[in-house]
């Protein structure tokens, strides 16, 4: 009878190698669009530096790709600015407090404090 592997107790990358929870990693990226008060410029530039993070995977770029990444934000920070300012929709504009509220109240349930 063969035994299966062990796995290690230590968190994987989608590349099987190990890597160190302390370190930052992207959060998810929060819907920007109808809300009052609308996104603002820092808001919509600090999304666009978590998708080029995701895309990528780094959280900050070599000197050899630090041009590049740079580019990368600049570029989808000016598309999702175009973006947001392009889109149009009858829905009353969402209250960022009570959005922030029921985000809260849902993380408490699936992560109770012991």
């Amino acid at each position: 009878m063969r035994r299966r592997a062990r796995r290690s107790a230590q968190p994987l990358d989608a590349h099987g190698a190990i890597f160190d929870l302390e370190v930052p990693v992207c959060r998810n990226i929060k819907t920007l669009f109808n809300f009052e008060p609308p996104a603002t410029d820092e808001e919509i530039q600090a999304s666009a530096l978590q998708f080029v993070r995701k895309l990528s995977g780094f959280t900050k770029p070599s000197k050899a790709n630090e041009v590049a990444f740079d580019l990368a934000v600049e570029q989808v920070t000016e598309a999702a600015r175009t973006l947001i300012r392009s889109l149009v929709t009858v829905a009353q504009p969402r209250d960022r407090e009570a959005v922030k509220a029921k985000a809260m109240a849902e993380a408490a349930k699936r992560f109770p404090k012991q």
